[in-house]
């Protein structure tokens, strides 16, 4: 029975570091952090091993395990730092290093204007953008009706719009299935 939960769980492991090490990386301040929220997670699922849902839910089991760990881990974080969108800044300090010049300023302005959503439209925006989750998807990782992600995922992002719109900045979706936007200053 031993090797038959390690054999599960190695495969798991397997399947799915590489995504649960993004996840954790564009969330947390430095590497090492993502490492810890990483490490604790895979310590979890060893844990409860048997409560591993099968096949591709099992990612989304573990998304759902990493954002807690991660919850705990920025509670933590707050205790000891005051500045908690270092992160945040620096990424949109790199793409603005990288883009073109007349790129720059729209650039800083949405990311400005990411921050300024609450933490759940950024983390809904996020989980859509960065993990390519679905509203189902992401209702099993929060834990909420898939209704209810909808209608959550459908305000954040009428609120990042209206955040765009009132700073000159329009967004004009090119093909779906590329998810690559254009964006211009009005």
């Amino acid at each position: 029975m031993s090797d038959d939960r390690e054999a599960r769980f190695e495969k798991v492991y397997r399947d799915t570091y590489e995504q649960i090490l993004g996840y954790a990386m564009r969330r947390c301040d430095s590497p090492e952090d993502a490492a810890d929220v990483v490490a604790e997670t895979f310590e979890i699922a060893w844990r409860r091993v048997e409560d591993l849902p099968p096949g591709e839910q099992a990612r989304l089991w573990l998304y759902g395990v990493a954002r807690n760990v991660l919850a705990n881990h920025r509670r933590g974080l707050m205790r000891r730092h005051t500045h908690q969108t270092a992160l945040r800044e620096n990424l949109a300090d790199l793409y603005a290093r990288t883009s073109p010049p007349g790129e720059e300023l729209e650039l800083r302005a949405i990311g400005r204007i990411f921050r300024e959503l609450s933490d759940e439209d950024r983390e809904l925006l996020s989980l859509v953008a960065w993990e390519g989750l679905d509203a189902g998807e992401i209702a099993l990782v929060l834990g909420r009706s898939r209704n209810a992600v909808r209608i959550r995922l459908h305000r954040a992002r009428k609120r990042f719009s209206y955040g765009l719109a009132e700073a000159g900045i329009e967004f004009t979706p090119t093909r779906r299935a590329a998810r690559v936007p254009m964006w211009r200053s009005s």
